[in-house]
């Protein structure tokens, strides 16, 4: 349909004062539910379909904890799609890499083989932390933080190895920030990325998505949306937790039934800092990914994933 004239444009900017409308309610919510936490919120959402977005200190730097591992995973498949790394290629498990906290690999012998794609798999779905320190030896940082400053993200670094000390010339504030630092923003444009394919390899993009549809701590942003699997068995919710004591973040893809959103939710200096699934944070986080689901989407999740 072509508009025209004065009733075409009045229409547009009626559209444009509704959709600003609406972002200015969402934004009124989230900040109230926010305001009332006990601790810091950073917070983007994007439609995706729509471009409506909203924000709260969406560009204020925060610790990653394990998101972070997503900025690893785009860049080993963009090695494998170059050809310096094959999908299949075997890792060894070694004692080295073997470090405590989420996964399971620190509790299995020493000289397992895994492939590239399995190491991936366990960081990204079970947060697993001596596969990340695998997938950091094959794929290394220098080139993943050189990747992320080509793709124009300022604020977002990998410094080091889980639960390893830093080594080498590091940006000043590793110490504050630890295993790596992001916002809201920079980590949804990192995700969105993912999903427009930018890498230029279609099937590699679906296996990273498909790797995170399968995330397995459900706690945190889809907490309170529907769990029933999508018509191809997945979730239709692809995201990457990551948590520390008084940190819980959760960036996330969501195929709502009117189409794609991602959510950026990062969380600081929690007085909750139970480890419970309970914790007030991941309380938060569900009922924050819930109003905008809810106020974007009123039908819920999608059946059939793109």
């Amino acid at each position: 349909m072509i508009l025209r004239g004065c009733c075409g444009l009045s229409l547009l900017l009626f559209i444009a004062g509704a959709s600003s409308a609406r972002a200015a309610d969402l934004t009124h919510t989230l900040a109230a539910m926010a305001g009332a936490h006990a601790g810091h919120v950073a917070l983007y959402a994007k439609n995706l379909t729509t471009g409506e977005q909203v924000a709260l200190d969406a560009d204020q730097p925060v610790q990653t904890a394990s998101v972070i591992k997503m900025t690893l995973m785009l860049q080993a498949f963009t090695q494998v799609k170059a050809g310096r790394l094959r999908l299949d290629q075997r890792l060894p498990l070694t004692r080295d890499n073997q470090v405590s906290g989420s996964g399971i690999l620190n509790i299995l012998n020493p000289g397992l083989d895994l492939t590239l794609h399995d190491a991936i798999t366990l960081m990204m779905t079970l947060s697993d932390n001596t596969a990340t320190n695998m997938v950091i030896d094959a794929v290394g940082l220098a080139p993943t933080n050189a990747m992320l400053a080509r793709m124009g993200l300022k604020n977002t670094y990998f410094y080091k190895k889980v639960f390893k000390p830093a080594v080498g010339p590091l940006p000043a504030d590793q110490p504050q920030f630890g295993l790596g630092k992001t916002t809201a923003r920079e980590m949804a444009e990192v995700l969105e990325s993912i999903y427009h394919c930018d890498l230029g390899d279609s099937a590699l993009c679906h296996d990273m998505i498909t790797i995170m549809r399968n995330q397995q701590d459900r706690d945190m942003l889809p907490r309170y949306l529907p769990t029933a699997a999508a018509r191809d068995g997945l979730s239709p919710i692809a995201d990457k937790i990551g948590s520390l004591d008084d940190v819980r973040n959760d960036v996330a893809l969501v195929y709502t039934a009117r189409g794609p959103v991602i959510i950026s939710v990062f969380t600081w200096g929690n007085k909750d800092q139970s480890w419970t699934a309970d914790n007030a944070a991941e309380l938060l986080i569900g009922h924050l990914a819930l109003a905008i689901v809810n106020a974007w989407s009123p039908n819920g999740l999608a059946i059939e994933v793109q």
